[in-house]
């Protein structure tokens, strides 16, 4: 049983999801803790589900076209929901949602971690941005 007290985090996600989170408050850590309240809610593959409709929407109301250069990127995203599905079956994931999203933001939070597994020029294609597509390198975390 996952904890459901996420404080900072839930009131990101819901933030997103009533698209009312200011755009410059959508960091690479505001991401990253949203992708963490899905998949600890809903489950990896249902939180994919959610957070393409999600962002994609967000995406939108904050004036960022999701288009084959911008926006919402499949890659990505499943990359970073099959990353926090790996850390929330490491962890005790009943302790309180800040601390692992803190511990999780500690251990994967590089901006650059995709880059470790995928060729630059392939992740930022439209095929990549619009599907999935497999790591270059094998993913060891």
């Amino acid at each position: 049983m996952h904890n459901t007290d996420f404080s900072e985090s839930e009131a990101i996600a819901r933030r997103v999801i009533e698209c009312t989170l200011p755009k410059a408050e959508w960091t690479h850590e505001a991401h990253l803790r949203v992708g963490l309240w899905h998949v600890l809610q809903l489950g990896p593959d249902e939180a994919l589900i959610q957070l393409r409709q999600r962002i994609s929407a967000y995406n939108e109301s904050v004036g960022t076209a999701n288009t084959d250069a911008s926006g919402y990127h499949e890659t990505i995203t499943r990359f970073y929901v099959k990353v926090i599905a790996q850390f929330v079956a490491s962890v005790d994931a009943t302790r309180p949602a800040d601390d692992l999203a803190a511990e999780f933001i500690r251990r994967f939070g590089d901006r650059t971690l995709a880059m470790r597994f995928f060729d630059e020029d392939r992740l930022m294609t439209p095929l990549a941005r619009s599907s999935w597509i497999e790591p270059d390198r094998p993913v060891r975390l």
